[in-house]
């Protein structure tokens, strides 16, 4: 394992975090604690309570997984796509480094940012509603999983993608969407019938609900279910990288 290149391409993406702080960290901060003034003023004032939990803390755990599925696919995407605008990425493919440790550094720096950043929300949470975490353990866990699992996703976008247009396409028209429809904002027990049997083919439901259990102990699915499609996804992402570069898919055309 050549840790000497997974350090260099790792600090070199916190590198370009740092240089655009205001767009990677501050903008996505501001915005989420617009979504709890919003929601949590206007629509907490009418719905006092869900699941025991008061509405502003109840969407909590929703609005930090909104943040951390958008940046982890947007940090890991533009992070592999720009290489490949450049011409720069000929020079990776053809460096000592094998495709695990290009994949390790590119993917652990997105994973990292949507870390910190889903705790920065965490705690500016914290600064409007009652928070508590009563299985610490299980949201890191969650954390971490989610964060590694959507920048691999976002890694194959960048792959994939021709375009900046393109970039945005799956983050924009399908995960967020997804996110809207996966409970980040209410729970599924509030729809009728019909629509809590088709909200359980949305994967972010078992996602938001795993997430939200770590906080307040209520969930719309079990958690070991939650985890396990969570732990499915992450097994898809990564098979789907590992065909890309066993194939070269968009990297040697």
């Amino acid at each position: 394992m050549n840790f000497h290149a997974i350090r260099a391409i790792y600090a070199f993406e916190m590198a370009r975090t740092f240089r655009t702080l205001l767009q990677s960290i501050v903008s996505p901060v501001v915005s989420t604690s617009l979504y709890f003034v919003v929601f949590g003023s206007a629509i907490g004032s009418r719905i006092p309570e869900v699941g025991g939990v008061s509405y502003g803390a109840f969407i909590v755990p929703g609005l930090v997984m909104l943040s951390l599925l958008t940046q982890s696919i947007s940090n890991a995407s533009f992070g592999i796509y720009f290489p490949k605008f450049t011409g720069t990425i000929y020079e990776l493919l053809s460096a000592p480094v094998s495709t695990l440790e290009i994949v390790i550094a590119y993917v652990g720096a997105a994973a990292t940012k949507s870390i910190a950043l889903g705790l920065i929300i965490q705690a500016t949470a914290a600064l409007f509603v009652p928070l508590q975490i009563m299985h610490p353990g299980f949201m890191l866990l969650f954390l971490v999983l989610t964060s590694v699992t959507f920048s691999l996703l976002g890694f194959i976008i960048g792959i994939w993608a021709d375009g900046f247009e393109k970039l945005q396409f799956i983050p924009t028209l399908i995960v967020t969407p997804l996110t809207f429809l996966g409970g980040s904002f209410y729970s599924i027990d509030m729809l009728p019938p019909f629509w809590q049997g088709v909200s359980l083919f949305n994967p972010v439901v078992y996602l938001v609900s795993g997430f939200r259990w770590s906080f307040y102990g209520v969930s719309d699915v079990g958690v070991g279910l939650s985890l396990g499609m969570t732990l499915l996804f992450t097994a898809l992402c990564l098979g789907g990288v590992a065909w890309i570069f066993k194939t070269g898919y968009r990297l040697k055309s």
